[in-house]
């Protein structure tokens, strides 16, 4: 099932019942500590046999039998190719079931809103998206609601059954942004006082999640990205995502670590000095909507930088002049993040071609390198592995984290 576009979602009535808990759960969605131990480091490792498995967990064989017995009937690991050439009886690895479970993910942007559905393995099984103008509570929840319908009418009735959430990734403090002299952010007044996040809830069976969009994203980069050893997926690192607006997030310990407020590594905020000397805020030289401007500002069309597809065809030298800067901006934002955080790593991902965002690492690099920091080690710049999708299959990962990993501070700390 798959289907990607720009029109409007196709009303269906709204289905009963629908999320129910699979076995194992209670009506929270929480599994057993040492099913959710068993399915993290699956998770993490990638298929292994029962043996693997006992070791890493210190649990007795009978146990870890029972336990993926169990995970086996419930559809959520399945039995991999036998492991011959030693002794004894071949060995089975176990790996998660893709169709094990699903996941809906809510995007809610300032150029367009977009809701996917992923499976068990974080892979994209159906995406929407609709582009707006001004974004309004009202818009976001009806495209929730309708696009869900559309969803779910296209599974088979056994598939909706093992829908366990929906995530949603919002910016935060949107009505910090309302310009007087610009009547068209006025709509961005009414995010004070609305919680989407309950009213979609209230549509639906099954649970809601709420985070930054940032955040949300970097959890994405946690729970999907690369693996492979401790340089492809470091335990700790700061995340940069450029968007509309440059925004970012952290992870330490294995762990998103979204603050007290839920605005951790709030990035565009960070002061820095642009290279022509001013005091400015990296939002003002690392965003989207900055390029925008200065591509306006040199008579071309920008409306390609918000596209999914292809290229960006974008002025080139408008662009590397964006790139310049951007990375100038970065580069002290992470020096300033390291200097406090004591970072060795750095992913920087974004709603940019492959292209674009290679180019701005490595100029990253070079800006990073040409800082005279004495004190400091500086952290390896490396690029983010979701791209486009990051912030709504991070959405997707926050049911996910929370019902089927060892408990919901494997993913959130804050």
């Amino acid at each position: 099932m798959s289907f990607d576009s720009h029109s409007s979602a196709a009303s269906q009535p709204s289905p009963a019942g629908v999320g129910q808990a699979i076995r194992g759960s209670n009506q929270s969605g929480v599994r057993a500590y040492n099913e959710r131990l068993v399915l993290s480091i699956i998770r993490q490792a990638g298929p292994l046999p029962k043996a693997a498995i006992a070791r890493l967990t210190g649990l007795s064989a009978q146990t870890v039998s029972v336990i993926m017995r169990a995970l086996e009937s419930d559809g959520l690991l399945a039995k991999g190719t036998p492991l011959r050439g030693k002794v004894g009886q071949p060995s089975v690895p176990m790996g998660l079931a893709a169709d094990g479970v699903y996941f809906l993910g809510l995007k809610v942007g300032r150029r367009g809103t977009e809701l996917l559905l992923s499976d068990f393995l974080g892979e994209v099984c159906a995406h929407h998206r609709k582009s707006h103008e001004h974004l309004t509570p009202d818009s976001a929840v009806a495209f929730a609601n309708e696009t869900i319908r559309a969803f779910l009418a296209e599974m088979p009735a056994e598939r909706v059954a093992r829908v366990a959430g929906l995530g949603i990734a919002l910016p935060f403090r949107m009505w910090d942004w309302v310009d007087p002299a610009n009547p068209a952010t006025a709509s961005l007044a009414q995010w004070r006082t609305r919680d989407i996040a309950a009213e979609i809830g209230a549509a639906w069976d099954f649970p809601v999640y709420l985070c930054n969009d940032a955040s949300a994203a970097c959890g994405a980069e946690l729970v999907f990205g690369a693996s492979g050893g401790a340089e492809d997926r470091p335990r700790d690192f700061l995340y940069v995502y450029i968007g509309y607006f440059v925004g970012g997030g952290l992870v330490l310990d294995d762990m998103l670590y979204t603050g007290k407020s839920g605005n951790a590594a709030a990035l565009g905020s960070v002061p820095i000095v642009t290279q022509a000397g001013e005091r400015g805020q990296l939002v003002d030289v690392a965003s989207l909507v900055t390029l925008e401007e200065m591509l306006r500002a040199a008579g071309h069309e920008s409306a390609r930088i918000w596209e999914r597809q292809g290229d960006w065809a974008a002025d080139g030298a408008v662009l590397e002049a964006w790139l310049d800067q951007a990375a100038h901006g970065l580069a002290q934002a992470i020096v300033a993040s390291t200097c406090l955080i004591d970072l060795t790593s750095v992913r920087i991902d974004g709603s940019v071609p492959q292209e674009v965002r290679a180019a701005l690492v490595a100029r990253t690099r070079k800006a990073l390198a040409a800082l005279t920091v004495p004190g400091i080690e500086r952290p390896r710049v490396a690029e983010g592995a979701i791209g486009f999708d990051a912030k709504a299959l991070g959405a997707a990962s926050l049911p996910l984290s929370d019902r089927f990993l060892v408990d919901r501070d494997a993913f959130l700390k804050g």
